[in-house]
């Protein structure tokens, strides 16, 4: 499974490279922190497979990384080879990254 990190997906938005972000977690998770990207909740992924890009990286995360790890697998046996996940999830974000977004 490939993995990238906060670092480099900052990296990413400051060059203003082409990706798919794509946020796993539930509807309630998103009011307490956000970071951007798609939403699709992970239990709605199998049914919504054609709003993932299959042509440039895709990017996904959840809370903490394993959520995410989780639908990588998924999605790389459902026919996928352009996916990440998100080292640490959007805690990483917020401990790395922008400091002043919330910690769940």
């Amino acid at each position: 499974m490939k993995t990238i990190s906060v670092e480099e997906l900052k990296a990413k938005f400051d060059n203003s490279e082409n990706f798919q972000l794509i946020d796993i977690r539930e509807e309630y998770e998103l009011e307490l922190a956000s970071i951007g990207g798609d939403h699709i909740p992970m239990g709605e992924v199998r049914n919504n497979l054609a709003k993932i890009r299959k042509d440039i990286p895709v990017i996904i995360h959840c809370r903490g990384g394993k959520r995410s790890g989780n639908m990588v697998v998924f999605l790389s046996d459902n026919g996928y080879d352009n996916l990440y996940s998100l080292e640490g999830g959007i805690n990483a974000w917020a401990e790395q990254v922008d400091t002043t977004m919330n910690v769940y």
